[in-house]
């Protein structure tokens, strides 16, 4: 699974924001506001993975149980399926 195209995470005085660009701010009408772990699982998504590798680069990047990682990042893929936002 991945972020569909059309979505651009920028850092804007400090915080990252994604936008929709082209014809995706057609169909996505705002903007997202990511936290610090928000915004690595973003960049994880960019890329065709699986939940189970991105608990890997997760629990690889931070000290975090692999329990957790795996609860943040199913909670944050399921906020990307409620939007609309991921490809599977």
């Amino acid at each position: 699974m991945k972020i569909k195209k059309g979505f651009a995470k920028r850092e804007i005085a400090g915080s990252n924001i994604v936008v929709p660009v082209g014809n995706a701010a057609n169909d996505f009408n705002g903007m997202i506001t990511l936290n610090g772990s928000a915004s690595f699982f973003w960049d994880c998504f960019t890329k065709d993975i699986t939940i189970d590798d991105a608990v890997k680069l997760v629990t690889d990047e931070y000290e975090i149980d692999e329990a957790t990682a795996r609860a943040d990042i199913e909670a944050f893929v399921k906020k990307l399926r409620d939007n609309n936002l991921i490809e599977e």
